[in-house]
């Protein structure tokens, strides 16, 4: 996954006030993109979604269809899983599916709606109450799935604009690779669902990297608000940190987490950043939790506040929950007010990370550009309420905000396709708290 940062921003190293003006990329069909850069003219034809035919892929049963259970359903159809198991959105071409009760010529047919159900947009599917599909029966079933695809406009050493095909992906596909002395102008999303193009597929790339602020030795935030820490780094004590969330933070979805999550890629840096510091790093995270989940766990419960959190007695607590997104206004203010003042009384100094932008519509939204501005509440109310009470926030959401900018689709960085990042949608995380400090 690497090679994603490298693929992205090795753009003739240039720092995005080097970069100049931007391709103007435009729509001018269903499949046909109009690039201009600096004088030159270029119609790009693009290829639809890649499509995938699976042919009597043997199921040993059929559960109930669970309208409840639509993306997390007991069964959902093989080829349009991404990694860890996970559904891919819209990946299932529609009406695409066939039941039968065997792989012959002669094998019988089932009905949909009467024998079985089907949610397209995941993949899930599961007979009905009145199914000729017995509860033990073996099905097997043909479909056809789609898959991701970011494909690259590309100025080539002899100045020429091309474009270059990307490597189709279930859940995470990566630009195209380009050789060195080469320019990357602007990625196009093609989703597997994508019938034609519309302006929302289409990202110039606009910067090279995050804005990074200035920083200046003695100014920083770290400086200011977190004393302790700061203390403890420049003088060799031991420094804990208490790495606190949730699925986000546990990413036990992970192929290597120890490595990985955002808290071992930022204590990395800041060890490398502080060689002589001493820093224990402590993890306490529940998938699928909030940070008030933890306030209201009875005392000898595994995720009890006080003897998960507190009584560790941190130096430095950073929050992460994504699932703390539906909490704001007063409510917001009334829990955050109780973790303050726990987190005063043992002397912890707190960071909050605001959260990665997830499913789109989860958000709000209909696209993944021009998204600078987080729609969410939380978002805005954990950043006032930090403000109002000098508390220190790391700002991942600003920086997902601005992926679009650098021609990235920011849920080509989610391992679920909902709200899981991947190792470089972590390195986001760490890079909004490596801000802080000198």
């Amino acid at each position: 996954m690497l090679r994603y940062i490298v693929m992205i921003f090795s753009v003739f190293l240039l720092v995005n006030s080097c970069f100049g003006e931007p391709a103007t990329m435009v729509l001018t069909g269903d499949w046909t993109v109009e690039v201009l850069f600096h004088g030159q003219t270029v119609t790009l034809n693009i290829d639809p979604a890649d499509q995938f035919e699976v042919k009597a892929e043997k199921y040993d049963r059929l559960p109930l269809y669970n309208e409840q259970r639509t993306w997390n359903s007991e069964l959902v159809l093989t080829q349009t899983k991404g990694t860890d198991a996970f559904p891919t959105s819209f990946a299932l071409i529609p009406d695409s599916v066939v039941v039968r009760d065997g792989s012959g010529a002669d094998a019988k047919t089932f009905e949909q709606g009467s024998d079985y159900n089907i949610f397209t947009r995941w993949g899930a599917i599961g007979r009905t109450s009145e199914s000729k599909i017995s509860e033990h029966q073996p099905v097997w079933i043909n479909y056809r799935y789609g898959k991701m695809r970011i494909d690259s406009v590309v100025l080539t050493k002899n100045g020429k604009i091309e474009l270059r095909k990307g490597t189709p992906h279930i859940m995470m596909p990566e630009p195209p690779t380009i050789a060195d002395g080469e320019q990357r102008l602007g990625n196009i999303y093609i989703k597997a669902n994508t019938e034609r193009l519309d302006s929302n597929a289409l990202f110039p790339i606009l910067e090279i990297k995050f804005p990074e602020p200035e920083k200046r030795q003695g100014n920083s935030v770290a400086e200011k608000l977190l004393p302790k820490t700061m203390a403890k780094i420049h003088s060799g004590e031991t420094l804990s940190i208490l790495a606190w969330g949730d699925s986000v933070t546990d990413a036990s979805y992970l192929k290597t987490p120890n490595t990985e999550r955002w808290q071992e890629q930022f204590v990395k840096r800041l060890r490398e950043r502080f060689p002589n510091a001493k820093i224990e790093l402590i993890t306490e995270a529940w998938g699928g939790r909030s940070s008030g989940s933890y306030l209201t766990e009875p005392a000898g419960s595994q995720y009890n506040f006080k003897e998960k959190i507190l009584d560790l007695k941190p130096d430095l607590v950073i929050m992460e929950f994504v699932n703390d997104a539906g909490l704001s206004g007063n409510a917001l203010v009334q829990q955050y007010s109780i973790l303050l003042e726990a987190f005063r009384n043992i002397g912890a100094e707190w960071i909050i990370l605001t959260p990665h932008y997830v499913r789109t519509d989860w958000m709000g939204l209909d696209r993944e550009r021009d998204i600078d501005d987080d729609p969410r509440q939380y978002v805005k109310d954990v950043r006032r309420f930090a403000a109002d009470n000098r508390i220190v926030v790391a700002d991942a959401a600003a920086r997902y905000g601005r992926l679009w900018r650098q021609g990235i689709p920011y849920s080509t960085l989610m391992s679920n396709n909902i709200n899981h990042p991947n190792k470089i949608g972590l390195k986001i995380f760490a890079d909004a708290l490596m801000e802080l400090f000198p």
